[in-house]
């Protein structure tokens, strides 16, 4: 096959209804994640009893129209989420890689959907609180598992490619928020908005029952033959699967077990049995890994690229883009903000192949220059009362995320450790994510206000920038186009196999 065949003629050949269909139950845990964080955006006013809109349309019943609070009331319940997301972050790892990547996924909707319900019935602060706690949960255990599944799932060529998917489906999660939010901000009308997430929980529960379990960690923990029969249903019948079986290390060949026997023994959603004959799977708990010499520069590179994502201000705009942006543009903050979301979700689709071809390194840097660029002028801007170059420096700050802060961080853990220590490692890298927005979310409304407000916190967010971007710059290897972990390091034992 040549190396130069385009990528459409290479997505029309590796990708299958089957594998489209896991890809789209899967991802709605992340599109979960990009929900919550925004959801509270557009209606803050109306739900913390600060305003109402003029229309008084209602839903009928005695649950309040608001939940009076105060700007830090706001950001406890606002960052409280992350504080759930951390704990599912930290939860997530050893558990996908014990009872597996399919079971973690299900379990994560039980979060969306009882944390949701919650949120929107709730009458007072401390029930908000717990909703979004449990919401949290979910979502932090959705964005460990679902990049290591579709990783593990994805057809070799267009891992990268497919990889976005996560950041794509958070940026859904997000506009979709937004768009709710920019119509249903009025009167208790807003509890409607935190339902969504509930129904979209039990939408995706559904859906996960006809999904597989992944066949590489079948293969490792498992019954080989049942992950190989996964692997063709996934690929196709016509598709080569050889390279990808032998590369999990496992005899997965059985003379005795025929394919069509196989297939009708391993139906989706299915975990079978231990098998004695699997080659025993060692896994690297957390603690193990980040105190492992071998794996620490890993988690170190894991660790400062997701602290990137979030200290360069993605989730300020995410979270308080309305309040912030509605004294400059007081008739248009919100609809500027759906045009943002909308935006970003446009960028990262057509960014999405990106990676592939520059690489992951070079897009993550590009992405952080130009945010740290657009942070300078949305804070010039602000301070000096610019409406045009908020608006633009707004939608390019979003753009820029797009091209490689969103997607890359999600598949990066997947390419700097073995597959041994991938879940240990995505844990530390997305509770260092979760941290960081927690930070962000609960910090951002009063640095603001200690600076004096008028965007002069975004000088703040231009400083992680530079100094985010030149650690990276030295520190993170390129992934893209090596064979292995040990050529990605550029240890001594690759450069040998390679003369």
């Amino acid at each position: 096959m040549a190396h130069d065949e385009p990528l459409h003629k290479s997505l029309i050949r590796d990708t299958t209804a089957y594998f489209a269909y896991t890809l789209l139950a899967t991802t709605l845990g992340p599109f979960q994640f990009g929900f919550h964080l925004a959801e509270l955006n557009a209606p803050q006013d109306v739900l913390t009893c600060k305003s109402s809109s003029l229309r008084q349309s209602s839903l009928p019943g005695s649950l309040p129209d608001c939940i009076p609070m105060n700007t830090p009331q706001f950001s406890v319940v606002n960052s409280i989420f992350t504080l759930g997301g951390l704990i599912g972050a930290l939860s997530a790892g050893p558990s996908c890689n014990k009872y597996g990547r399919l079971l973690t996924m299900r379990l994560t909707t039980i979060s969306f959907v009882l944390g949701s319900a919650l949120e929107a019935l709730a009458t007072n602060i401390s029930l908000m609180c717990v909703g979004r706690l449990i919401s949290g949960l979910g979502c932090g255990a959705a964005i460990v598992v679902v990049p290591i599944y579709i990783a593990e799932t994805a057809p070799p060529k267009e891992k990268g490619l497919f990889g976005a998917f996560t950041q794509i489906s958070i940026n859904i999660g997000i506009l979709v928020a937004q768009l709710l939010g920019y119509f249903l901000s009025k009167d208790n009308l807003w509890r409607i908005i935190l339902a969504v997430a509930g129904i979209m929980g039990l939408i995706q529960l559904a859906a996960l029952f006809l999904v597989p379990e992944s066949p590489k960690w079948l293969a490792e923990h498992r019954s080989p033959q049942d992950a190989r029969q996964i692997l063709r249903r996934i690929r196709g019948h016509k598709a080569d699967i050889d390279a990808e079986v032998k590369a999990w290390n496992i005899d997965a060949t059985d003379d005795d077990i025929s394919e069509e026997e196989a297939l009708l023994s391993a139906p989706p959603g299915s975990h079978p049995a231990p098998n004695p004959k699997a080659a025993a799977a060692s896994t690297t708990g957390i603690w193990e890994a980040f105190t492992h010499p071998a794996y620490q520069p890993a988690i170190i590179a894991v660790v400062a690229v997701m602290f990137a994502q979030q200290l360069t201000g993605i989730n300020s705009i995410v979270m308080y883009s309305v309040s912030l942006l509605s004294s400059l543009l007081p008739t248009t903050a919100s609809l500027l903000i759906v045009f943002v979301s909308a935006l970003n979700v446009v960028v990262t689709t057509l960014c999405a192949p990106l990676s592939d071809k520059i690489g992951r390194k070079t897009c993550i840097l590009l992405s952080i220059a130009g945010m740290g660029t657009c942070s300078v002028l949305l804070a010039v801007a602000l301070l000096l009362s610019i409406k045009p170059l908020a608006a633009i420096a707004t939608l390019v700050f979003v753009a820029a995320f797009a091209v490689g802060l969103g997607p890359v961080p999600f598949i990066l853990a997947n390419e700097l450790v073995g597959p041994e220590a991938v879940g240990a490692t995505q844990s530390c890298g997305l509770a260092a994510n979760w941290i960081a927005t927690f930070l962000v979310s609960q910090f951002f409304p009063i640095v603001d206000s200690a600076l004096g407000g008028q965007g002069k916190v975004y000088f703040v967010f231009a400083g992680f920038a530079a100094v985010l971007g030149g650690f990276i710059a030295w520190w993170v290897p390129e992934t893209k186009g090596k064979s292995g972990v040990e050529e990605v390091w550029g240890r001594r034992e690759a450069r040998e196999r390679m003369e």
